[in-house]
């Protein structure tokens, strides 16, 4: 929920960035069989996005390596 106003594209900016990537580079790729399968792949993801993936933003740096 927005703080500053309705509709405040900025507010959740970095989360919602996450999670069209986790969508698209993980999610939409897979067919789960159960909700726990899904639960361990996001979980999966999240440390992969954290510890091993590189971002543009961080000039091509893994965020654990810069923060």
């Amino acid at each position: 929920i927005s703080m500053d106003g309705k509709g405040r594209a900025t507010d959740n900016i970095c989360i919602e960035r996450f999670w069209r990537s986790a969508k698209v580079e993980r999610i939409y790729l897979n067919e789960y069989q159960t909700i726990n399968d899904l639960i361990t792949d996001v979980d999966d993801y999240i440390e992969f996005y954290n510890h091993r993936r590189f971002h543009q933003t961080l000039d091509y740096k893994k965020p654990m390596d810069v923060y």
